[in-house]
């Protein structure tokens, strides 16, 4: 279930920043990639975990940088590493021990990240957006 809510909702947020023209700027995609990597922190910290916070904080810090390059130099690079934080979030339970993630959440987050991915190279691809390549 937590797959097709996080299609769902990707596909709504997706349609949403369309029709209101919030994707017009090239950060908004960068700035989603960001918090969506962000939240695993959050779980550190309410699992109470510092030692899971420091090794989520190093994937952190990358897809952080991936997104601001990508912002910077090219937009192809952000959609990579939206899609590829929802591969990692597949991935994710055998490289981190993380007491505060919720189990759905991988299934969740991997799923709309893919998909909201997918979106963005979709944009860039057919030149329907303000945030080009």
């Amino acid at each position: 279930m937590e797959y097709l809510i996080g299609v769902g909702l990707a596909a709504g947020v997706f349609l949403f920043a369309r029709f209101t023209g919030l994707d017009r700027d090239r950060a908004f995609y960068a700035t989603v990639t960001m918090v969506v990597a962000s939240y695993y922190g959050l779980f550190a910290i309410l699992g109470g975990s510092m030692a899971a916070l420091g090794v989520e904080s190093v994937f952190i810090a990358g897809f952080v940088l991936a997104a601001v390059l990508g912002f910077k130099r090219n937009m192809w690079l952000v959609a990579a590493a939206l899609a590829g934080h929802g591969v990692f979030d597949f991935f994710h339970s055998r490289l981190v021990t993380n007491p505060g993630l919720p189990v759905w959440w991988p299934g969740f987050c991997g799923s709309y990240d893919v998909v909201a991915g997918a979106g963005l190279a979709w944009m860039i691809w057919s030149g329907r957006t303000g945030a080009k390549a």
